[in-house]
């Protein structure tokens, strides 16, 4: 041992003479060893201290898996289930070995990855209605067999025209359509045994890795259940979200009767010139959903409801959804009237702190709920209120004069925020009073068959480009804060979104195209240094998949111009 550089000599048959250093991030020690070595090698070396099960690791910040070779010197970071790329992995290792298992048993059907739900995964088979429960459970056991006998999962890179050859013979439409129309030359491919699939995501090494899974019969389709990345020794609990699924299932109807379910195929309506009636489609659409939440809420007026509550995630679209609800409930003869929540926020110095010591504006507590719930009772009530504006320079609340509020008839309230569907906002005011709304962009276009996009992806591309117009922010810097916005939404917004009595899903399927193009330069300014180029790298692989489609074809009153920018909405 010399300094604080730990030598180790790699298997003599190598016999290479250069010598490379490893520094292992997780543990803060670098190794010196021969060049060529295995990731796994290294494993072998800290696997007892790293105090977690590694999935797979970053090497110079790209995402890879546990048999990378070592070329150089490079810095290593091993990565567990807390972390969200693992958790990708993961789950596509083992849909992998569930879908060998299925073409095995039934070779007539295929295993589709629809999308998260349920701290779980949502699939599907074809011909699902006659797929019973009894089959399920011979998925799983078959799927059990591949891992139990430990199988290397193989990867090479194979000329594109000879992947889409042999997609075709197999009726992978969905694959043939997206690489018939991104014009890459060479597709990497994995293989288990004799079975080969395309994989968006890095995968685990060898089938035996997968320790913990199950299958079971959900709603129309199969959960797929993984480990808790908060306990991965556990499965995470499952958390029913009937409503999120059904507004899910809606868009994938129309997905499907409009021939668009997957990436390749709305590649190639672009590439045909269907660009405007996609669009307009798509804009319809939510328009008409729109429009059918204010006339529900029109009805409940009559019963009583004056106060509409507006909750969703971050980048989800809540306040161009907001503004054109406000439109629609006009056209039903009701006169709707904005509260800002951040006007009852306590003085700066009482504000909460988050677990790194800064001010947590997003807690719940970081407003003065008695004092909203006392203002919103008396509005309702139909008393005249003073409506605090909040002073974000000095940290304090002000009475502005002329800023009075009282509730006529015909008139209705609106409050939009994350915390607006939270039981502890207004605990006194008759739930009869409040219809609730949760807005979220769920995704339901997937790469192909085997490759969803998740809902986070989706909102994160959102928000760098918005951050970046609005904000001035780099992509690096909203990726770096990210994590902290989810945690947010992990304890202020998902618990309560099936408290919502409707649902608005603000995804559209071109969007990928237009974020593209905004999104693609901000992304590759990220330095390959820094630990946000793992993300970088993984949020610009997914949008090279997308053909592009121009901002200026997007209309100004749409959804995604709160992100692209041009709304008619703002100034």
């Amino acid at each position: 041992m010399e300094g604080n550089i730990i030598t180790y000599s790699k298997n003599e048959k190598m016999k290479c003479s250069k010598k490379i250093k490893v520094r292992v991030k997780n543990l803060d020690r670098t190794f010196e060893l021969e060049q060529y070595t295995h990731l796994t090698d290294v494993l072998s070396l800290v696997e007892k201290e790293l105090g977690f099960r590694p999935i797979n690791a970053t090497i110079n910040n790209v995402t890879s898996p546990l048999d990378e070779t070592l070329h150089e010197s490079c810095e290593v970071n091993f990565m567990g289930m807390e972390h969200d790329s693992a958790g990708r992995t993961y789950f596509r290792t083992l849909f992998m070995i569930l879908s060998k298992a299925l073409s095995e048993l039934f070779p007539t059907r295929k295993l589709i990855a629809e999308h998260s739900v349920s701290r779980g995964y949502y699939a599907t088979v074809t011909e699902m209605e006659s797929f019973t429960k009894e089959n399920i459970n011979q998925l799983k056991e078959k799927a059990l067999q591949i891992i139990q006998e430990d199988l290397p999962i193989t990867r090479e890179v194979v000329p594109t025209e000879e992947v889409i050859k042999r997609a075709k013979l197999k009726g992978l439409q969905p694959i043939v359509d997206l690489l018939e129309t991104t014009g890459s030359l060479y597709t990497t491919i994995h293989k288990i045994g004799d079975y080969a699939d395309v994989c968006n995501e890095t995968l685990m090494t060898h089938t035996g890795a997968v320790y913990l899974f199950d299958l079971i019969p959900f709603l129309d389709g199969i959960l797929i259940r993984v480990p808790d990345k908060n306990d991965p020794s556990h499965l995470a609990p499952m958390v029913l979200q009937q409503k999120m699924q059904y507004v899910i299932k809606e868009q994938d109807r129309l997905l499907a009767m409009l021939g668009l379910s997957w990436v390749g195929s709305v590649n190639k309506a672009i590439l045909s010139g269907k660009v405007k009636e996609m669009i307009q489609v798509s804009e319809a659409l939510q328009e008409k959903q729109i429009a059918g939440i204010a006339s529900r809420i029109a009805l409940r007026y009559q019963e009583g409801v004056r106060l509409v509550l507006i909750s969703g995630p971050s980048s989800s679209g809540k306040t161009t959804f907001t503004n054109r609800l406000k439109t629609q409930l006009l056209t039903n003869f009701i006169r709707p009237y904005m509260i800002s929540l951040d006007d009852y926020f306590i003085e700066r110095e009482y504000t909460p702190l988050d677990e790194e010591g800064n001010y947590d504006f997003e807690s719940l507590y970081a407003l003065d709920l008695d004092l909203f719930s006392e203002d919103m009772e008396r509005l309702m009530r139909g008393e005249t209120v003073a409506i605090p504006t909040y002073n974000f320079v000095t940290g304090k609340r002000e009475y502005i004069e002329g800023k009075e509020l009282t509730l006529q008839d015909g008139d209705i309230l609106m409050l939009e925020g994350i915390h607006a569907l939270n039981p502890e906002l207004l605990p006194n005011v008759d739930p009869r009073n409040l219809y609730k709304v949760y807005v979220s962009a769920l995704t339901a276009l997937g790469i192909d068959e085997h490759n969803p996009i998740s809902t986070t992806s989706h909102r994160l591309l959102r928000r760098i480009i918005r951050d970046h117009s609005f904000r001035g922010y780099t992509a690096r810097d909203t990726i770096e804060a990210w994590h902290r916005v989810r945690r947010g939404e992990d304890r202020w917004v998902f618990p309560y979104q099936e408290y919502s009595d409707d649902m608005f899903n603000s995804s559209m399927v071109y969007e990928m195209a237009v974020i593209r193009p905004i999104a693609e330069p901000l992304l590759l300014d990220v330095p390959e240094g820094v630990p946000e180029y793992t993300e970088a790298r993984r949020l610009l692989k997914l949008l090279r998949y997308n053909r592009i489609i121009p901002s200026s074809e997007i209309p100004r009153a749409s959804l995604l111009r709160e992100f692209v920018g041009g709304s008619v909405f703002y100034s």
